[in-house]
């Protein structure tokens, strides 16, 4: 399994490693609601982004700045390597930028809870898991999460991709 996000964070260049902050935790109990034993999201999720350095502080001073399409350009040869070296048959798309760049532009309504089948792959797009988002606060958007992480159960049991004990 593979997830990509939008660009590493603060707290990832700070510490070195992918989702090291609050979207980190997010993920893990996502995916702990899908059915995945404690731990499986930092054992056996391999964990990339959209591009390979943070792309700093938004102007407003509110969050990170997204990368551009230039930097997203630059970097998808990275993004295109992992896929070849990794083999993923599960991929999950955290936040509109990783869903837009690997399934089309759709707002996130349209894609949350939805699996699509691309080249042999499960693409399972989520919403930004860092908290700041207020797209989860609406209910109905609560309930696209939880469709979606029915839908990862689902591939969890259909791929076997529970490692045994």
């Amino acid at each position: 399994m593979m997830l990509i996000g939008q660009a590493p964070g603060p707290v990832t260049d700070r510490k070195g490693y992918h989702f090291a902050g609050p979207a980190g935790r997010f993920l893990e109990i996502w995916l702990e609601r899908a059915g995945f034993p404690a731990g499986y999201f930092r054992e056996h999720v391999y964990l990339t982004s959209l591009t390979r350095c943070f792309p700093g502080k938004s102007a407003s001073g509110n969050g990170d700045r997204p990368p551009s399409r230039a930097e997203i350009g630059l970097c998808r040869p990275f993004l295109e390597r992992e896929f070849q070296l990794i083999q993923p048959r599960l991929v999950l798309l955290v936040g509109k930028m990783a869903i837009d760049a690997c399934v089309g532009k759709k707002p996130l309504t349209e894609t949350v809870g939805q699996v699509y089948e691309i080249d042999g792959r499960h693409y399972v797009p989520l919403p930004h898991a860092s908290g700041v988002s207020r797209w989860l606060n609406a209910p109905a958007n609560q309930r696209l999460l939880d469709q979606a992480l029915a839908e990862l159960a689902r591939l969890r049991v259909e791929l076997d991709l529970t490692p045994d004990p």
